[in-house]
């Protein structure tokens, strides 16, 4: 969508608009005085000290207007300056102006500096995540079309046996699982980087919802797991069902959701009794795109939608340290104030 055009007409500027009115201000007495000069008989003519006293009230005027402008506008145009900067440096150009001038144009350029920090990194981060999704799908459609070739010319004089057909075409559909793999997580990813509704589930819902939908895994809670938590049951059971499979798929027989208040908070310790994370891994899990299971089918996004998921609702998820074998992660996510 284009971005909306500001309606070109005249406008006068804030330094015309802070002198206009600052003289307009000081032609009041001005006129008193040329007033009383005029009905007074006794004297048609303004004393030395009348004329010194409006010269010093013009120039104060002056002055005046120029603190004014110098505190308003000189940041207010530097802000706009940086603004057109930004467009065409990107992140380089998100600095701090030299000078604000009063306190509720510092607010206002912190926060221009906030939203530009945040629009640049999404912008890196969705032309970093392009990329890894045009090389994650140019893998099997290459595997897809190369199987595909090789059956369709396979020589009538040498034709190939039914043992490397059916390799072939086993390639093919692995490939094509994959890919159906990858497009119902994008899927899920765009539901998380968009909720298009608010809602709540409670975690007695969602321990049901993960007996349900995987029986392998002995599932149990602790804790206050009546509690209601701002996430709808749909983006929950998305969230919290990519933490099972994740779970599931490094060997675990045992998930356990232990649920805690802090505040307004609830937090969830998410435990598991797989095979754990290495060391040398735990500071890549949340990358797009990174798996230890890729030849497994692994799309390596599971955990990048969980964590979209919930800082869409206000929520975080974190890897915590962990003494053994296991995996456990805190899901921090507010509270649901029921009313009434």
């Amino acid at each position: 969508m284009p971005a909306p055009k500001v309606r070109t007409k005249w406008r006068p500027t804030l330094a015309l608009i802070v002198y206009v009115v600052l003289l307009a201000v000081m032609a009041l007495p001005i006129l008193i005085v040329i007033w009383f000069h005029a009905v007074e008989a006794s004297s048609n003519r303004m004393a030395p000290a009348e004329i010194g006293a409006l010269v010093v009230a013009f120039m104060l005027t002056l002055g005046v207007a120029y603190v004014l402008t110098r505190t308003i506008t000189g940041p207010i145009d530097a802000l706009i300056a940086r603004t057109e900067e930004i467009a065409r440096g990107g992140k380089g150009a998100i600095r701090p102006l030299e000078s604000y001038g009063t306190r509720e144009i510092a607010v206002l350029s912190q926060s221009f500096l906030d939203l530009a920090g945040k629009l640049v990194d999404r912008t890196e981060y969705v032309r970093s995540f392009a990329a890894h999704v045009s090389h994650e799908l140019k893998s099997p459609l290459t595997a897809i079309r190369g199987a595909a070739e090789l059956l369709r010319d396979d020589d009538v004089e040498r034709p190939m046996t039914k043992a490397q057909r059916l390799h072939f075409l086993d390639n093919i559909v692995a490939d094509a699982v994959r890919l159906d793999a990858l497009l119902q997580r994008l899927r899920e990813l765009a539901q998380a980087e968009t909720p298009v509704a608010e809602g709540r589930s409670s975690v007695a819902d969602i321990l049901s919802s993960l007996r349900e939908r995987f029986p392998a895994l002995h599932v149990s809670g602790a804790g206050d797991t009546e509690i209601s938590v701002a996430l709808p049951q749909e983006a929950a059971d998305i969230a919290f069902a990519n933490l099972a499979e994740n779970a599931l798929q490094h060997g675990a027989t045992l998930l356990e959701l232990r649920v805690s208040v802090d505040g307004r908070t609830a937090v969830i310790l998410i435990r598991d009794d797989g095979s754990g994370i290495s060391e040398a891994n735990r500071q890549r899990i949340f990358q797009p795109f990174f798996s230890t299971r890729r030849e497994q089918g692994g799309t390596g996004m599971g955990l990048g939608i969980v964590r979209a998921m919930l800082s869409s609702h206000g929520g975080a998820i974190r890897l915590l340290q962990t003494t053994g074998a296991g995996t456990d992660f805190e899901v921090t996510i507010p509270v649901q104030i029921l009313s009434g």
